[in-house]
């Protein structure tokens, strides 16, 4: 199992870690961070750990703030030496929550609540997979959203659409056409929709379309930058940790 420490205070962390080891001596510390700044950046950058343990009080403010600015979706332990924010911790991924200082058995409790909930999902997923082997169903996708131009609802095939991205919280999305219409759904909610053989999404503010990519440029420390057939606001980069996804979607 692979674990990230958000930890501002040195002792604390080397503590936690140490603790960790005893009560769960398979696990790997990947990174221990210490700034909101320092976890979107790694957030952004890197494959999603296994769980994550999290100070609720960071050097540069609240541990949330990162919730806001980057996606996460791997459990989540907070630690803290306050327990008022033990309800919002559960607003987020949070599936426990330590006062400091930690004991070992409260860690060893938050540990077999992580496991059970790994168990769980794994037996889940494995008893849809053989569901939908048997039945032969398959998800279907969207063809068509129906989006607002002015007084109207107009019908906006997927396969007319070249990409999809907020910019100053509005969800936008660009056809082939170079035509520009709204959308009040995340782009979170709106890649659940989309058939993933056809749509990446690429990063934080970006869904793109495979028909709409031109090429694709190798930028410093193994990044890509991809080129579209229609003009884009911004570079759209696919960050190193996720070039190897984007190849083998777009290689199929």
């Amino acid at each position: 199992m692979k674990a990230l420490i958000i930890e501002d205070e040195v002792l604390a962390a080397q503590s936690l870690q140490k603790l960790i080891t005893e009560v769960a001596p398979d696990t790997e510390i990947i990174g221990v961070l210490q700034s909101i700044e320092e976890s979107v950046a790694w957030f952004d950058e890197n494959p999603m750990p296994d769980l994550a343990f999290m100070d609720i009080h960071l050097a540069d403010g609240s541990s949330f703030a990162i919730f806001e600015r980057t996606q996460i979706t791997c459990p989540v332990i907070f630690t803290t030496a306050y327990d008022e924010y033990a309800l919002k911790a559960f607003e987020v991924s949070s599936i426990d929550y330590l006062l400091k200082p930690i004991n070992r058995n409260d860690l060893t409790r938050a540990m077999h609540k992580f496991n059970a909930l790994v168990g769980e999902k794994q037996n889940n997923n494995d008893a849809i997979e053989t569901l939908l082997h048997h039945i032969g169903l398959k998800k279907n996708y969207k063809s068509c959203f129906l989006v607002p131009e002015r007084d109207k609802l107009i019908p906006l095939p997927t396969a007319n659409i070249a990409y999809i991205y907020i910019e100053d919280k509005l969800v936008k999305t660009i056809a082939l056409d170079g035509h520009t219409y709204y959308m009040s759904q995340t782009l979170d909610e709106i890649m659940t929709q989309l058939n993933p053989d056809d749509f990446f999404r690429a990063n934080r503010q970006f869904i793109v379309s495979r028909k709409a990519i031109k090429d694709m440029t190798i930028w410093f420390g193994n990044k890509l930058s991809l080129n579209l057939l229609v003009e884009i606001p911004e570079d759209i980069i696919i960050s190193k940790a996720k070039v190897a996804e984007f190849k083998t979607w777009f290689a199929r």
